[in-house]
């Protein structure tokens, strides 16, 4: 008897459906919609918002494309799995429709919100209990709809993440889990429940979070009128959710202290496990629950996210095109490839997606320094965009260790900005660890969870027996040091760029 599971990836750009073998944990194919990348609209500068029925239109068809390459019978699969893009608001109503579009994970309206509630509830108070400051998360987003939009706040029967409105789609549950409300700075870590009093400082009553349900388990069944939608069958199990980074890390197998992964899509992301409730004083990272934590053995995940990451490279690769053909990014890192390590000097600040949590929720747009119109390339723009990136992990990577987070080892999907030959070799010879890439993605990680929730694998042992390294690389002590000396000119002129604007 076939048994299949199926894990969906909500991301701002695309939503992926992979289809895997229960048995053995391989995938059976993968679907993605669209094929480029979703609207994103921006109202004011600094916004971003997207509609959630359009992650559930792109849902139905990438499940769609899935089965079509699997050529197998929906009806045989038996748990779905679901990640997320973290941090944006849903609002619905009492019959479960959408009040408004999802203030997503970009968006910077609500920092100066979050930086008020930082100071009025007291910096120790919040880093103790809430191990960030409330910043630009998903409760200042919804303090944010209660006083500009009251009229829609009224309305607001639960507020949700991007993940649980999909969830809500497929089973008509409203739910979330513990790892959920601490992404959206809703959890208190010292009384291990929703924060009362981040509730009380935002006004918001604790009726509008939706209940708690464990990460692995049953969250909700398929209902009728979605399983003929889909061709599935009716009480199939959602059985796992988590946001899109804990996911990376899970799909990774890294699940300890000490373990570390990474992802370069249209963010950027280092995100390393710990058995502490550690917390940065300056709030550049961010700790949240991670997929595995129990009463008895803590588990959360330190979140270094860099916003202008793959998006920076899908924007340079539009503005590149000649006479309507786009270059693929296979030609922008062969061309990139040609220019030398620093980029003669011109230097790129990726910073153009919004406030920036490793800079302090400073908004300070990306930018193009040093251009000389007679030493400089299209091969120099492309690399130092790419520098530029790793670069700014690299920043967060430095605050990391100042919480004494090291990593020696990094896992990654062999996907997105890993792809690149040359964002690689930047990225271990600046960090100077060894860099592991492996045959997974976040939608196929939402599937082997989805097989863990549903008790189809005994354990992540058995989730992870298909898991597979494609290559290593490891930094030399040449390149490192002239990556290490670009990078000095790089943060240098961050430092001035910030003291210009921010004092």
């Amino acid at each position: 008897m076939n048994q299949y599971l199926l894990g969906y990836d909500v991301g701002s750009s695309s939503v992926k459906a992979c289809i895997i073998d229960a048995k053995t944990g391989t995938t059976i194919a993968s679907g993605q919609s669209p094929s480029e990348e979703m609207a994103m609209h921006a109202a004011q500068a600094g916004w971003a918002e997207q509609d959630p029925a359009m992650w559930w239109d792109h849902a139905v068809k990438a499940l769609q494309h899935a089965v079509s390459k699997a050529q197998i019978s929906s009806r045989d699969i038996k748990a779905i799995g679901i990640s997320y893009q973290m941090h944006g608001l849903v609002c619905v109503d009492k019959n479960q429709n959408v009040l408004r579009p999802s203030i997503i994970w970009c968006d910077s309206r609500a920092v100066e919100i979050g930086k008020q509630a930082f100071h009025e509830l007291g910096e120790t108070w919040c880093l103790q209990h809430l191990l960030n400051s409330p910043g630009n998360f998903t409760a200042s987003k919804l303090r944010w709809v209660k006083v500009f939009e009251p009229e829609v706040y009224d309305r607001i029967h639960k507020v949700m993440l991007p993940g649980d409105y999909l969830a809500m789609k497929l089973t008509g549950e409203t739910v979330t889990t513990r790892s959920g409300l601490s992404e959206g700075m809703f959890w208190d870590y010292e009384q291990n429940a929703a924060s009362k009093k981040l509730l009380t400082q935002y006004g918001i009553s604790e009726k509008l979070l939706a209940d708690v349900v464990p990460t692995f388990g049953v969250q909700g069944k398929v209902k009728r009128d979605i399983a003929e939608l889909l061709n599935l069958q009716e009480g199939t199990p959602v059985s796992y959710r988590a946001g899109d980074q804990p996911n990376n890390a899970f799909s990774l197998n890294v699940l300890n202290p000490g373990e570390t992964a990474a992802t370069a899509g249209t963010s950027g992301v280092i995100y390393s496990v710990t058995d502490k409730n550690a917390y940065d004083m300056k709030s550049r990272v961010n700790a949240f629950i991670h997929v595995n934590d129990e009463q008895h053995a803590r588990r959360n995940g330190i979140l270094l996210c860099v916003n202008g990451t793959g998006i920076q490279n899908s924007w340079l690769r539009k503005q590149a095109q000649a006479g309507g053909a786009l270059l693929s990014y296979e030609q922008i890192n062969s061309i990139a490839a040609s220019a030398p390590v620093g980029s003669d000097g011109l230097t790129v600040l990726p910073f153009g997606n919004g406030a920036e949590r490793v800079l302090e929720d400073k908004n300070i747009n990306g930018s193009i320094h040093g251009l000389n119109f007679n030493r400089h390339s299209q091969a120099h723009l492309f690399r130092a965009a790419q520098e530029g990136i790793v670069y700014a992990l690299r920043y967060g990577f430095d605050a990391l260790k100042e919480m004494g987070v090291s990593s020696t080892v990094i896992r990654a999907g062999n996907a997105n900005m890993f792809l690149s030959p040359l964002f690689r070799e930047a990225f271990v010879n600046t960090t100077r660890a060894r860099l592991e890439l492996y045959d997974t993605d976040g939608a196929k990680g939402a599937a082997l969870g989805a097989g863990v929730g549903a008790g189809l694998f005994g354990s992540f042992s058995d989730a992870f027996k298909s898991l597979k390294i494609i290559r290593s690389e490891e930094p030399t002590a040449e390149l490192s040091e002239m990556y290490e000396q670009s990078y000095m000119h790089w943060s240098m002129l961050l430092k001035r760029q910030l003291q210009q604007q921010h004092g």
